[in-house]
């Protein structure tokens, strides 16, 4: 795979594939890889707030045997000037690797042209990839193969829509993402997905039709309709929003075995309604859960230990 992970199209099909098999592996038997990074050190650089991104990393880069080193923007020179290119030329001589939770994309792709260790995308305000392993793997587990099912999110075309659009593709899903007017996900991502599907037999379908996007789905997906520094927006989006709230009237459109999933913080009541997901369908903890068998993983692959 690529040196570096800052988005799903880093993977071809087939390493994406291999790499839930990894994933899965990681879960069933985390014994076998106890100190498979012993006496290496991972960055975990967070220049916004975490709760399952931060956790999972620190414990799975221990569970791996490797050194943990969590810092905030406030803690580095950046939160006084120093670039991100020269942060990540300097972490490059002390780190084994450099996971980054940031807001531009284009802050990743800087300290990964300078970085001479692999770097990681934990987070940014165009993706979410690491967030799609742990979904796609939590799919698999609830419906065995991805190839043909039909993912659908319903909400704002954001950072992890757009993950999921390319995500799907490359394991031949087809992908609908429903939003309202105006809160699609960028065109050059659908086109990049549907790009995809035609070489995996998946597919990727922006709509504002709810309940026609919800009807006979295997997977109903939902997130926070105000992203991290969205929140000043967060009372104009509900009056916009609530049509898609992923309600038990909709999972009932969808297929009998269909998945809930939410990338969490729920807030529910808004995106989601609490009987759903606290309900039967809901695989949201699992989900959560994945993050930390699928991010073990993806450090294992780019390090060479697995």
């Amino acid at each position: 795979m690529e040196h570096d992970y800052l988005s799903v199209d880093d993977l071809s099909p087939k390493e994406l594939d291999d790499l839930l098999d990894l994933a899965a592996d990681v879960k069933a038997h985390p014994e076998a890889y106890d100190g498979r990074l012993a006496g290496r050190s991972i960055g975990l650089v967070f220049e916004k707030p975490s709760t399952r991104t931060r956790v999972s990393f620190e414990v799975g880069v221990a569970q791996l045997g490797a050194h943990p080193v969590v810092l905030s923007s406030s803690e580095l020179q950046l939160g006084r000037g120093e670039t991100i290119e020269d942060t990540g030329r300097v972490l490059s001589r002390y780190l084994d690797a450099i996971v980054l939770r940031t807001f531009e994309q284009e802050r990743l792709e800087v300290m990964a042209g300078a970085a001479d260790v692999p770097v990681v995308n934990s987070l940014s305000d165009f993706e979410h990839p690491c967030q799609a392993l742990a979904d796609l793997l939590t799919m698999r587990e609830r419906l065995g193969s991805l190839g043909g099912r039909t993912l659908t999110f319903l909400g704002d075309g954001n950072n992890v829509a757009h993950s999921l659009l390319l995500g799907g593709a490359k394991a031949g899903m087809t992908v609908r993402v429903a939003t309202p007017a105006g809160f699609e996900p960028i065109p050059q991502v659908v086109q990049r997905a549907s790009e995809i599907a035609e070489e995996t037999g998946g597919g990727a379908e922006v709509t504002n039709d709810p309940s026609g996007a919800a009807r006979g789905a295997d997977v109903l997906y939902t997130d926070v309709w105000a992203s991290m520094g969205q929140e000043a927006e967060a009372d104009e989006r509900m009056l916009v929003f609530t049509p898609y709230q992923v309600t038990q009237d909709l999972v009932e459109a969808a297929a009998e075995h269909v998945v809930v999933l939410h990338c969490l913080p729920a807030h529910r009541g808004q995106e989601i309604a609490a009987e759903v997901i606290d309900g039967p369908r809901s695989a949201v903890w699992d989900q959560a859960e994945n993050r930390l068998h699928t991010q073990k993983a993806l450090l294992l692959r780019l390090l060479g230990a697995a």
